[in-house]
């Protein structure tokens, strides 16, 4: 899975998969100079892309073969992330036949929460 997005914007973010199960998905990345704000803390579409790629993981292992697609994202910024690896996790909260709700976090290094979000994934 991971090899086929590598040229895709998940490549071009620098995300890694690091676990993935129908419980929960863990990816992460390393924060880098082009992942800064003008401000010097990752960029908040950074951080929401992450979170939207590890729910997305979540849905695909959950409904495989099936079309999905991102209809609603929620994001809450708790604490700026000023850089080194970010981890976040995903998990599914609810499903039906035609929509499957998640949630993921992000935490720092030092395993402080950086940032919530839900999103809404649309089943086809």
């Amino acid at each position: 899975m991971t090899r086929a997005a590598e040229p895709t914007f998940w490549g071009y973010l620098g995300c890694k998969l690091e676990s993935a199960s129908e419980e929960e998905v863990v990816v992460t990345l390393d924060a880098e100079p082009h992942h800064m704000n003008m401000m010097g803390i990752v960029h908040g579409g950074v951080l929401s892309s992450l979170m939207d790629n590890a729910m997305g993981i979540a849905v695909m292992l959950q409904r495989p073969g099936e079309s999905t697609v991102t209809s609603n994202l929620n994001v809450h910024f708790v604490m700026p992330a000023r850089g080194g690896r970010l981890y976040v996790t995903a998990h599914i909260v609810h499903q039906t036949h035609r929509s499957v709700t998640t949630e993921s976090r992000i935490t720092n290094e030092r395993g402080e929460l950086v940032a919530l979000s839900t999103g809404s994934f649309r089943v086809r």
